[in-house]
């Protein structure tokens, strides 16, 4: 068995919203067992917003949490980062009403939590162990979680696109897998839907510096893809920060054709609809919970940090 982790002291990141474009600071603090992911909205005295699934509230390019009326929006990147890294419990006091995408990528995430360290709290970890398949399907677009020895996904996606075309990433989710294999994946968008997201409130941050940005047939961005697979890849982070709103690890494979945020909303959803699809038990023994080193994980990123001791 090992036990429930959180972060060893405060580090904060500063960036813009990719949807508001207004300036926002996130500080990943220390939090106690059994916590599980909550933000602070220090801008408003401090009001907490758990991040978990009753809290979901919109799932159209973000998922975005809501309790009371209040808001904090583009999770599912520093979730997929705490998730990824097998950070259990942390308190994320942020600014404004969106979390900073930084580079589009969760690496500044990676890099933040390594500038702050991993700390072993008393408490055992729990994993949700999933004892049937269950799917969820909208047309031609498809999620499942299914039983498995170890934590696994599989995520398909089909673009009209030169530089995308289909897809599949598949990867066993270690921190050391997740560090090196998923959280470099940058967010992406289409150039001819930048209007008309805009008229809605939407990527009004976005940049070359924080999205790969398409147009009809090429890649606008100056520097090349971080992998070949880069848009699969991204698609991977989603799907673990909007799973990390389950609040405990993993153990199942999920597989995704097409999905999006409010797929793997729906399936989050069901699943804890079905108890008897899942138990939950002590975590054995997991090697390899350290995050890879700072300089390792911020290669070719700079990522504004501030570490408090």
């Amino acid at each position: 068995m090992i036990h429930q982790t959180t972060l060893r002291q405060a580090v904060s990141v500063r960036g813009i919203g990719l949807h508001t474009g207004q300036e926002v600071e996130l500080t990943l603090c220390p939090a106690p067992p059994d916590t599980g992911y909550v933000f602070r909205r220090a801008d408003l005295n401090g009001f907490e917003v758990l991040a978990a699934p009753h809290h979901v509230t919109h799932v159209s390019y973000a998922t975005t949490l809501m309790r009371a009326g209040v808001m904090v929006s583009t999770v599912e990147h520093v979730l997929s980062a705490l998730y990824g890294c097998g950070i259990d419990n942390a308190i994320l006091d942020v600014t404004n009403c969106e979390v900073p995408i930084l580079d589009g990528s969760a690496l500044p995430f990676v890099a933040a939590i390594e500038a702050a360290g991993v700390l072993s709290l008393a408490a055992p970890r729990h994993v949700l162990r999933i004892e049937r398949r269950i799917e969820v399907t909208e047309g031609n677009r498809r999620i499942s979680i299914e039983p498995n020895d170890s934590f696994v996904i599989e995520s398909t996606i089909d673009f009209d696109h030169p530089c995308i075309g289909r897809q599949t990433f598949i990867c066993e989710v270690t921190p050391a897998t997740y560090c090196q294999a998923i959280a470099p994946a940058r967010t992406f968008g289409f150039l001819a839907e930048a209007e008309a997201l805009r008229k809605h409130g939407l990527v009004r941050g976005a940049t070359l510096a924080n999205a790969i940005v398409l147009d009809a047939d090429k890649m606008l961005n100056p520097e090349p893809l971080r992998f070949p697979d880069e848009f699969a890849r991204h698609k991977v982070l989603d799907i673990l920060g909007d799973f990390a709103l389950l609040g405990m690890p993993i153990q199942g494979r999920i597989t995704a054709e097409r999905s999006g945020h409010g797929l793997h909303s729906a399936l989050v959803g069901r699943l804890l609809r079905e108890p008897s699809a899942w138990t939950i038990s002590p975590s054995p023994s997991q090697p390899g919970l350290k995050v890879l080193a700072a300089g390792q994980a911020a290669t070719g990123v700079t990522a504004a940090l501030s570490v408090h001791g």
